[in-house]
């Protein structure tokens, strides 16, 4: 390593391809990288390929503008200034003849400086920000701060150290938060139990102590019955639930509903299993649960997310260390405080499309995070992640014109036509756009429809700084390592230049004021006497002292100060004020005809090494290690249908058919198949028909976005509850070259 990397100059960065944040030794010499550090995570693929994703051929390296037909793939390169000046003169005719609400804003998962895009709209006047909240922690973030008034955050890791029970729904760390993975497995070794749920086989679950295999989309259902055996055996911490918390009685009765019994016929998991897991939770104390993308991607997300913030409670494990840690906010300037929100004109706010998920409105984020902010003094996470318009909603607007047009996107770190669902529509909304901007590391099938293409700074061209939306006190930081122009070879921008770019040119000068996002890191870091600078050499900043059983003195941030089992905030908007199961829409239960044709239970969105959802499919040495997608299948449900191992399947659904590779898995229950999400092909051609085979194998050319299949408190889209038939490709239909 010292002779590799001999002469080079040291840079502290933080790298976000994908949620741990690692802080890495970035090797620097005459501005360019020669390697990082190995990662801190272990079986982390990633790291020894940063100067390969970093230089590699096919990233974004100067503006383009579109010149022929959009999808045509034909591109002239021009100047940032061009760019900026072109655009911003387009968006302005735009909100003269539509109104500001017809541009929308969408981002991705976490990649970029996420306070600044709601800035921008909050000052241009467009309530129409989204992404992909609705089916992430957002949904977690809302529930959380709704009946708790505040976010235990499952990045916490530290907390691990103490637990001796954790519950893991729908979550598998090891290819998705390795972090966690690594807590788990000294948590393990110390004793502490692992409880899985989970419809297929995976690291967690074959490590864990339980395993309950659960029926898609049931999870509501699972924890209702688990409570039930808590509070019929008396296993209940009575002194917590009596004196901090609102609606025990009426709690009680409902789970009278849920015996058992009852829930293993929902959830096809054994009775006896059920009561073990109960018994387990709520015995082996401390206990802390962690929910995966398995929970938020349900139609009945609000209710299990419910029960999962509940289940602690009911154990007395609620800010408690090895528990359900409230740790508060961090004493700087927080992202929601940056946003601008009442930039904002309260007409405008109104026009917020989806705001019927009221929930997920702003009416619903102001509701719940004044209470929030009384006891905490500061906002749980930030309007970026809790509150944002509906993507399918959206995507409406632009294609029909329904509630009102929405002609001009802005899309940063996201690829709509890989990641969203109902592929069709998103392109029928991209095609009818006026004005579609992408700014990207790569050239993607959503990019190859827009008009403009701007090169994305990546990680280590950044200045970072991080504390999780503010649900946590701990701050990390890294340095840029190297610079984002080079001239003769690229020149790229972060977010921050360019939506501080476009803003000065549509008239929002005075509120850019940072010449760069070090001296705004500065400024939000400011309160604490701390410099960018200082903590980047610190690496991360996190308080002395840890306090328990805060609430002792303060009380919740809820309207009644409590945990809320009956809650006040559902009831004052309509919805149901408890926790209940209802059986997803697309199900063999619920549509029991449409099962006759598609007889399987389809879900998709599991994590797979070495991607990140849509990322990374250019890397050589990634696509060697795993070159096309899989879809997992039990081999007897296979064979019914002359599947072999390794054969092609068509997966089909109502809404379309797509193409993956067959894999065997034996504890993978018959009913239920797994296609993997994130697929296209780069190496295939980018203008139409091809788009880099975004129709082939991608798992939302087969998702559900109806509007009346949505959750309808947090507007959560279902991913893993569709029905599915599955049959044997030939050869001749398989449109790309085999292996």
């Amino acid at each position: 390593m010292k002779e590799k990397y001999e002469g080079a100059e040291v840079k502290r960065s933080m790298c976000f391809w994908c949620k741990p944040r690692c802080l890495l030794n970035v090797y620097v010499k005459d501005g360019r990288l020669l390697g990082v550090s190995k990662s801190p995570i272990a079986g982390c693929p990633r790291w020894k390929r940063a100067a390969e994703i970093f230089y590699h051929p096919a990233r974004l390296r100067y503006p383009l503008k579109r010149v022929g037909e959009r999808g045509e793939g034909r591109w002239k390169r021009i100047t940032w200034d061009q760019a900026f000046d072109e655009i911003a003169k387009r968006l302005s005719k735009i909100r003269d003849r539509y109104g500001a609400e017809a541009l929308a804003v969408e981002h991705g998962t976490s990649r970029t400086y996420e306070e600044f895009r709601y800035r921008f709209a909050n000052l241009f006047g467009t309530p129409n920000n989204f992404g992909q909240g609705h089916i992430c922690h957002g949904n977690s973030a809302v529930v959380a701060c709704m009946v708790l008034g505040w976010w235990p955050y499952w990045m916490n890791v530290e907390k691990l150290e103490k637990t001796r029970c954790v519950l893991m729904i729908g979550r598998n760390p090891g290819p998705s938060h390795q972090t966690i993975r690594d807590g788990l497995k000294k948590a393990r070794k110390r004793g502490a139990k692992v409880i899985a749920v989970d419809p297929r086989p995976s690291e967690i679950t074959k490590e864990s102590d339980l395993w309950l295999r659960i029926r898609p989309g049931t999870d509501a259902a699972l924890l209702l019955g688990m409570m039930n055996v808590i509070v019929e055996e008396d296993l209940y911490d009575k002194e917590f639930v009596e004196k901090w918390t609102y609606g025990f009685d009426k709690l009680r009765e409902r789970l009278k509903e849920y015996p058992p019994s009852k829930v293993s016929e929902i959830t096809r998991v054994p009775e006896e299993q059920i009561v073990k897991a109960a018994r387990i939770y709520a015995t082996e104390k401390p206990s802390c649960a962690m929910e995966g993308m398995g929970v938020a991607h349900q139609p009945n997300s609000l209710n299990a997310l419910l029960c999962r913030y509940l289940l602690p409670a009911l154990v007395g494990c609620i800010d408690v260390e090895g528990g359900e840690e409230l740790m508060g906010p961090a004493p700087f300037i927080t992202e929601h405080e940056v946003e601008l929100p009442d930039a904002l004109p309260e007409e405008q706010k109104k026009k917020m499309i989806g705001s019927h998920f009221r929930l997920f409105s702003r009416e619903g984020y102001e509701y719940i995070q004044r209470n929030v902010e009384r006891v905490w003094g500061k906002r749980c996470d930030f309007q970026g992640a809790m509150c944002l318009a509906s993507a399918p909603l959206v995507f409406r607007a632009m294609a029909y014109g329904d509630p009102y047009p929405v002609k001009a996107l802005i899309g940063v770190a996201c690829n709509p036509m890989v990641t969203m669902p109902n592929v069709r529509l998103v392109y029928r909304a991209l095609k009818n756009l006026e004005l579609y901007v992408v700014v990207d590391k790569f050239m993607t099938p959503s990019a190859e429809l827009a008009d403009y293409v701007l090169p994305a700074a990546d990680w280590p061209e950044r200045d970072f700084m991080f504390n999780y939306h503010n649900t946590t006190p701990l701050i990390i930081a890294g340095e840029a390592a190297v610079p984002k122009v080079m001239p003769g070879e690229y020149d790229r921008r972060d977010d921050y230049e360019f939506w501080r770019g476009l803003g000065i040119r549509l008239g929002q000068k005075e509120y850019w004021p940072w010449e760069n996002v070090r001296e705004y890191y500065n400024w939000r870091l400011k309160p604490m006497g701390l410099t960018f600078e200082e903590l980047v050499k610190m690496g991360k900043w996190f308080p002395e002292k840890r306090e328990f059983r805060k609430y002792e003195k303060t009380g919740f941030g809820t309207p009644t100060g409590k945990v809320e089992f009956y809650s006040t905030v559902l009831e004052k908007f309509g919805y149901d004020p408890l926790p209940k199961y209802e059986e997803p829409p697309e199900s063999p239960v619920s549509a029991s005809e449409i099962a006759k044709e598609y007889p399987y239970i389809l879900i998709t969105g599991a994590r797979f090494l070495p991607y990140f959802h849509s990322e990374f499919r250019q890397v050589e040495a990634f696509r060697k290690l795993y070159p096309y997608p899989v879809c997992e299948i039990h081999p007897e449900t296979a064979k019914k249908h002359g599947i072999e191992e390794g054969d092609w399947v068509w997966i089909e659904t109502k809404r379309g058919r797509i193409i993956q590779r067959c894999r065997y898995v034996e504890d993978l229950d018959p009913d239920v198949v797994h296609a993997q999400h994130g697929w296209w092909f780069p190496e295939l051609p980018g203008e139409e028909p091809w788009l880099h085979g975004v129709w082939i194998s991608n798992v939302n050319v087969l998702t559900d976005d109806d509007p009346d299949h949505i959750d309808k408190a947090l507007g959560s889209w279902p991913l893993r509850t569709m029905l599915c038939k599955i049959y044997k490709a030939e050869k001749s239909a398989i449109p790309i070259p085999l292996s």
